[in-house]
C-alpha cells in the first residue's frame, strides 16, 4: 500500500518494494505464506508465482474493494478481516504455523482515489476515511464529538501538526455553528488556521484522523505480538511502513520482542524481562530505488523491514 501524492495517477496495481519483499520473505515452494494487507493483489501474484502446487497463500483484507482483485487461483484463501485477528482465522482455516507474513501498512491508492472513501482532502467527499465500512466509527464522528484534549492530543502524536492545539479548539469553536461533516466544508472551516503549504498540513491532519479512525496503531500492535507464535523457525516476517510511528512500532518489536520500555521499572518478582524469538534480517530499513521511485513516486516514504524467526 502506498501514501497519497497528490494529482498523480492511481497506483493500486503497483505493489511497493515488490523484489525486496520477496526475496525478503526467501519463499519454499511447497511453504505457506500469508498477505496481511492483500489490496489489489500485487504482492500476493508474486508470492504465488514462487510458490509451487502445493504452497498455499492466506489473504487479509478488511477492504471489502479488494475481493475483486483476487487471481483464479486455488492456492490462495481471501480472509475479509483486519489482520489484528491474524491467528484467529488462520486457525479457523488449520494453518497454525507458516513460513512467511508480509504486511504492506497504510492506505492504497485505489482507496486514496475514491472520492466517496474520504481519505484524501482532493475530493468533496465526506469526511468518512473508514477502511472497514462494516465499523461505525468515521472521521466526521471525531471532530464533530470529540473533547478538545484528545483531539489536541491526536493531531499532536498522530500528525505531527505544528499548532495542533489550535486546530483543536478551532474545531470545537467551528462546530457549533458549522457542519463538519464534508472535507470542503471541513478545509474551508479550518483555513484561518493552516500554517504553512496547505497540502501539506492538510495531509497531515488527514493522516491523524485516518490513523484514529481505523486504529491502526493499536491493530499493527496486536498483529506482530502474533508473528512469532505463528512463524516456524526459519520462516520470515517483511513488513513495509511509510511513516515514523509505524517503522519505530516495528524496529523495536523485532529487535526486543514486546512493546515493554526499556525505562520501565524492573519486576518485583524478578521475572526476566522478554526476549525476541526474532532475528533481525535488515540492520537497516530497505528503501525504494531510484528506478522504483521514478516509476512509482508514491513509494518515496515506504521502508521494509525483515526479521527471522528463531
Amino acid at each position: 500500500m502506498i501514501q497519497p501524492l497528490d494529482g498523480s495517477q492511481d497506483a493500486y496495481h503497483l505493489p511497493v518494494l515488490l523484489e525486496e519483499v520477496l526475496d525478503g520473505l526467501n519463499i519454499r515452494p511447497e511453504g505457506r505464506y500469508v498477505d496481511c494487507t492483500f489490496g489489489g493483489g500485487g504482492h500476493s501474484r508474486g508470492i504465488l508465482q514462487r510458490l509451487g502446487p502445493k504452497g498455499r497463500l492466506y489473504a487479509f483484507d478488511q477492504d471489502s474493494d479488494a475481493r475483486g482483485n483476487l487471481p483464479p487461483d486455488d492456492r490462495i484463501t481471501f480472509l475479509p478481516h483486519n489482520f489484528r485477528h491474524l491467528a484467529r482465522f488462520l486457525r479457523l482455516h488449520d494453518a497454525t504455523a507458516v513460513d512467511g507474513i508480509l504486511a504492506d501498512l497504510g492506505v492504497s491508492s485505489h482507496q486514496f482515489d475514491e472520492a466517496g472513501r474520504g481519505f484524501s482532502f482532493r475530493f468533496e467527499g465526506e469526511m468518512d476515511m473508514r477502511m472497514d465500512r462494516r465499523q461505525t466509527l468515521t472521521a466526521y464522528e471525531v471532530v464533530n464529538t470529540w473533547p478538545e484534549q484528545q483531539l489536541h492530543k491526536l493531531f499532536e502524536q498522530y500528525g505531527e501538526v505544528t499548532n495542533a492545539k489550535t486546530l483543536a479548539r478551532t474545531i470545537v469553536q467551528v462546530r457549533r455553528s458549522v457542519s463538519l461533516k464534508t472535507i470542503p466544508n471541513f478545509k474551508s472551516a479550518l483555513g484561518s488556521v493552516v500554517k504553512g503549504n496547505p497540502n501539506k498540513y492538510f495531509a497531515q491532519v488527514f493522516q491523524a484522523l485516518r490513523i484514529e479512525v481505523n486504529d491502526e496503531l493499536g491493530a499493527l500492535k496486536e498483529m506482530l505480538q502474533q508473528i512469532p507464535g505463528l512463524l516456524l523457525p526459519g520462516g520470515r516476517a517483511a513488513i513495509i511502513t511509510f511513516h515514523s510511528l509505524e517503522d519505530r512500532l516495528v524496529k523495536n518489536f523485532f529487535k526486543k520482542g514486546s512493546f515493554l520500555d526499556e525505562e520501565d521499572p524492573p519486576d518485583p518478582f524478578g521475572q526476566p524481562k522478554a526476549t525476541s524469538l526474532l532475528k533481525v534480517i535488515t540492520k537497516r530499513p530497505v528503501t525504494p530505488g531510484e528506478k522504483e521511485l521514478k516509476e512509482n513516486p508514491r513509494s518515496r516514504s515506504a521502508k521494509l523491514r525483515v526479521a527471522e524467526r528463531i
